[in-house]
């Protein structure tokens, strides 16, 4: 199974990621915040960075761009649920920068699952 991180602030969604994403046997680490995730993805490598957008200290974009630094084949979620418009606006940003998928909130489980499911299939080459 995969290492996965999630980079949330918003702790009860970073629980019901966790939880939703546990079952499956996927090893999940926490980050309550963009600077603590960078601090990970800077330590240790991840199969899928799961990162929220907006948060404090630093945002999900400054994570993506890090991660494609240090790691350069791991996937990358962005979820976003900024002030209506915005979000559509942050995720393009996202994808900009080297987000495999996008998903705006609020999203059902079941899409989570779906875009988990593709992002770590394997791909041609590997």
């Amino acid at each position: 199974m995969a290492k996965i991180l999630i980079i949330e602030d918003n702790g009860p969604l970073r629980t019901l990621l966790k939880e939703a994403l546990s079952p499956e046997g996927h090893e999940i680490i926490e980050a309550a915040d963009g600077s603590e995730g960078i601090k990970l993805i800077e330590r240790e490598p991840f199969d899928l960075v799961i990162t929220d957008i907006v948060m404090p200290r630093r945002w999900g974009i400054e994570a993506i761009v890090k991660l494609r630094h240090a790691r350069p084949n791991a996937r990358v979620l962005a979820i976003s649920g900024a002030a209506k418009g915005r979000s559509t606006e942050l995720l393009k940003a996202a994808w900009s920068v080297g987000a495999n998928a996008v998903l705006a909130k609020p999203f059902t489980l079941a899409d989570l699952r779906k875009t988990i499911a593709s992002l770590l299939s394997p791909r041609p080459g590997t």
